[in-house]
């Protein structure tokens, strides 16, 4: 039988405020376990807990961001379940009449792939739990409420996702989106980007759903792609063996690559929601929306439109540069110090050089130890035929080790210069034909890609410097002439 997937996701994305959502208490990362949780986020008695503003603001600017619906007036909800980093008993979110709701974003799987758009159902405030604690305590369990009332939003998307490729390419759009908005800080690691994973299997060309399994917080796109595919394989081998699916929560083992059974799957009518008493509704005017609306920057498809028109890129150039906005704006810094190099060059060395660089040595574009304004001297000098494509490299390794401040400095200190002169290329030519002999009559005899061997030899008597262009002008011309 041929099989579809069907794939939601669940997205928690932790806003960046200072305080947390109901209390003054600080969500900064790595204190001691227990010393940010105050008495709102434990739920003592005679505490009432009071909306953070910001948290607010974030919200509908993501909102704003994702094409959505702002909702004019939105309720929390009290969701009940007991599990001992949940202090209250129940978690503070939003059910009914979430703060946005249908939504979009467009995404392209893979190079060459054509654009979907993915709808989203509704993004909604909540409150965060705790932290549960297993090493260090012997057949027992820590519980740090650090945690505790930290903002989030949920976004949730319509199960229109296909394949494991684009469930990724989704994951990325919007972990990338909420970045240059400068709502949340993405670490996925501390946890402030976690994504649940929505899975069920049908028949192809039918059109009612399978029984779905949810995998929880898959810690990175490329273990979201894994679990789902090895979730979609699972669910088809059941079912052509005759089996069913059983409606549960699921963990993904990255160690061994598959997921594992965790619990059944709640309905929303386990959680038992009713609005709780001890909040007022969220009445949004317009004139706060269009407050968002002005702090919101250039979104990252507007940035790569307009770095494809402006710089001349490809689609598929400009969408990998603007994918984080570090990237787009290192980018931008190099092409205005290129001195009028452009655009496409620029591109080239940021997504070629630079980024195996990084890779090369495990580090962020933040921790660069080239600065834009040095990569983009660099980038002059080549515009400017002071030094060729191929010194360009050496220098870039030097001002990757300190070895100087400016592109200019170490061609200086190294006698780097490309040799432009026409006589002394010449010569260096003439040297060349006289010394291979035969390979100048194999040009002569009609084979004329031998014309890269005696170019290769003019730029090794050269040490490189010659430029080549030149060279290549000067060659073809001499061995046409004798």
């Amino acid at each position: 039988m041929n099989w579809e997937a069907v794939i939601g996701l669940e997205i928690h994305i932790q806003l960046s405020t200072q305080s947390k959502i109901f209390s003054g208490a600080s969500t900064a990362y790595g204190a001691d376990p227990n010393r940010q949780a105050c008495a709102i986020d434990l739920g003592m008695p005679g505490v009432l807990p009071v909306i953070n503003q910001e948290v607010i603001r974030r919200a509908v600017m993501f909102g704003l961001a994702i094409n959505a619906e702002i909702a004019p007036r939105s309720v929390f909800a009290r969701k009940h379940y007991f599990y001992p980093d949940l202090p209250k008993g129940y978690q503070i979110s939003q059910y009914e009449l979430p703060i946005v709701a249908n939504g979009r974003l467009e995404i392209v799987a893979e190079e060459g792939a054509e654009p979907r758009t993915i709808g989203i159902t509704r993004a909604h405030l909540e409150e965060d739990a705790g932290k549960s604690l297993h090493e260090g305590f012997e057949s027992m369990t820590g519980i740090d409420l650090n945690r505790a009332g930290t903002p989030l939003v949920e976004c949730v998307s319509e199960p229109d996702i296909r394949t494991p490729a684009e469930a990724a390419a989704y994951a990325r759009k919007m972990h990338a989106l909420v970045r240059y908005l400068d709502i949340c800080d993405g670490n996925m690691q501390e946890g402030s980007f976690r994504v649940d994973a929505n899975v069920s299997v049908r028949p192809r060309g039918t059109e009612a759903f399978g029984t779905r399994t949810e995998t929880k917080n898959v810690n990175s796109f490329r273990n979201l792609e894994k679990a789902i595919a090895f979730e979609i394989e699972r669910q088809i081998e059941v079912l052509e063996d005759g089996g069913e699916i059983v409606q549960e929560t699921r963990l993904f083992d990255a160690d061994r690559g598959e997921t594992r059974s965790m619990r059944s799957k709640e309905e929303a009518h386990d959680y038992r929601y009713f609005p709780d008493p001890d909040l007022l509704p969220v009445e949004i005017d317009d004139a706060f929306v269009e407050a968002a609306r002005s702090r919101l920057p250039e979104l990252p498809d507007a940035k790569a439109a307009r770095f494809a028109a402006d710089y001349g890129l490809s689609a598929a150039d400009a969408s990998q540069l603007t994918a984080t906005r570090e990237q787009a704006n290192y980018f931008e810094a190099v092409v205005a110090a290129s001195e009028g190099a452009g655009g496409k060059l620029a591109a080239n060395w940021v997504l070629s050089e630079l980024a195996g660089a990084l890779n090369r040595d495990g580090v962020d574009l933040t921790e660069a130890p080239l600065s834009a304004e040095a990569l983009g001297g660099l980038i002059a000098r080549i515009h400017d035929n002071t030094i060729s494509g191929k010194i360009a490299k050496d220098v870039f390794d030097s001002l990757w080790k300190g070895e100087g401040h400016t592109a200019d400095e170490v061609i200086e200190a190294r006698g780097l210069k490309q040799i432009t002169d026409t006589g002394a290329i010449e010569a260096f030519v003439d040297e060349v034909i006289a010394s291979n002999p035969d390979q100048v009559e194999q040009y002569k005899a009609g084979k004329t890609k031998v014309v890269g061997f005696l170019v290769g030899q003019v730029m090794k008597a050269s040490q490189g410097k010659a430029n080549p262009k030149e060279v290549n002008k000067l060659m073809t011309a001499k061995l046409n002439e004798s």
